[in-house]
């Protein structure tokens, strides 16, 4: 598959790692330029290019950038595209978001009105990004991580998991955006490397 990373930081580098270690055509931009880019895309065989060489030339984009960057992207840029939101809202450094802050709307939710037109799918953002590098493991294997998939467009939602799959975990159907909530920071799922039965304990158990 062509896909494209936004973000170059920890799970940016580290999908961009996996990814075309899996045999992935990927493309990863920054806020700082390809040059920036150089030992990455020597390192693992990535494309370094410009946001829009990125998102164009792309079946799937992940995003994974911090959040506050999200509303300077050039949405008519991602309209039609699958988007995979990787972010959390950390107000610490993201500053104060009203609707995020008193929780009326998913991080994902807020993305994806950015962002409208782009079939938005939430994942990845539960788990650490050492853990996203080294703990892949087949399927059936009884340590296998699962990861909640969260988002509205069915199709959308099933190539993701069928990636987060192929890179060694578990999707669980964790939803619509409006219900991504129960994978953000603070909910049982968050950082807490559940098998997928535990992810759906988890997912149940959270609560607003």
């Amino acid at each position: 598959m062509k896909i494209g990373i936004i973000g170059s930081g920890h799970i940016g580098g580290t999908l961009a790692r996996r990814l075309r270690a899996l045999g992935h055509d990927v493309t990863v931009t920054n806020s700082r330029g390809p040059q920036s880019l150089t030992e990455l895309a020597a390192e693992t065989g990535a494309t370094a290019g410009t946001l829009e060489e990125t998102v164009q030339g792309s079946e799937l984009v992940v995003i994974a950038v911090p959040l506050r960057a999200v509303p300077d992207l050039p949405a008519a840029l991602f309209d039609g595209k699958l988007v995979v939101d990787a972010d959390n809202y950390y107000p610490e450094r993201d500053g104060e978001i009203p609707e995020l802050l008193d929780r009326s709307l998913t991080s994902s939710r807020w993305t994806a009105e950015h962002l409208k037109g782009a079939r938005v799918v939430k994942v990845f953002n539960t788990i650490r990004a050492q853990h996203l590098m080294d703990n892949g493991r087949p399927a059936g294997a009884p340590d296998r991580i699962g990861l909640p998939v969260a988002g509205d467009d069915p199709a959308a939602k099933q190539m993701v998991m069928e990636l987060v799959d192929e890179l060694g975990f578990d999707p669980v159907d964790g939803g619509t955006l409006d219900a991504s909530w129960r994978q953000q920071p603070g909910a049982p799922v968050y950082g807490a490397d559940r098998d997928a039965d535990g992810v759906r304990q988890g997912l149940a158990a959270a609560r607003p």
